[in-house]
């Protein structure tokens, strides 16, 4: 059975994104953590200035009213299109570590994510299928005529590129990432919910110039 972890916007509370879960697909879910940016000395502006390189930084609380911290996301490093976070427990504990390696930067032609948890399998996802690529890459002429037609008359979609991930760990697939619902489902039971919660709003500030990143906001 897989659980799922789900960022939306939050409908009545002082912080802006929530994430649900739910205990298998189509399940009953329920808010489990209110999902924050934490600006750094110098507000939104400095925040927005460094999230260019790929830092990131914000907190799952408890509530809303951020009384008690479930988990704290910070980055490491960033640079050369490779970022690496951690993940840290409410005690400042290490949970686990999130390696974003761009495509064309790091090790291979599709943005890599690597997945580590204190003590647990390292597991590693590439965002789209190779097959999927190559598909969208052919469409890619088509997208350009229709995305110029968009901006004249203000109708029409571009298709956005491959976005799902598969992480595996050895045999095991611990973790996915659905891009139609936004969604990261946990199928192995050993997977910290902290952590998967910070890699699904983690993933989410990636959207690119066609999606809409949650964190990007001035004020």
């Amino acid at each position: 059975m897989s659980s799922v972890l789900t960022m939306k916007p939050a409908a009545a509370s002082p912080v802006g994104h929530v994430v649900e879960f739910a205990d298998a697909p189509g399940g009953e879910s329920r808010v489990v953590a209110h999902v924050e940016r934490e600006l750094p000395e110098g507000g939104a502006p400095a925040y927005l200035a460094a999230r260019k390189s790929g830092v990131r930084s914000f907190v799952l609380w408890a509530d809303g009213e951020r009384r008690t911290r479930q988990a704290t996301l910070v980055t490491a490093s960033a640079a050369d299109g490779v970022a690496t976070y951690r993940v840290l427990g409410a005690q400042g504990e290490l949970i686990g570590t999130l390696v974003r390696e761009k495509a064309l930067h790091g090790r291979g032609l599709r943005t890599r994510w690597t997945v580590a948890q204190t003590g647990c399998p390292e597991a590693v996802g590439f965002k789209g299928r190779i097959f999927w690529w190559y598909v969208w890459w052919l469409l890619f002429p088509v997208q350009v005529a229709i995305g110029v037609g968009s901006l004249l008359s203000g109708g029409g979609d571009v298709a956005r590129g491959p976005r799902r991930v598969i992480w595996r760990a050895g045999r095991e697939v611990p973790l996915e990432f659905f891009s139609d619902d936004d969604e990261v489902h946990v199928h192995a039971p050993w997977v910290d919910w902290r952590l998967a919660a910070a890699l699904c709003a983690l993933i989410r500030t990636f959207d690119g110039w066609l999606g809409t990143p949650w964190d990007d906001k001035r004020e």
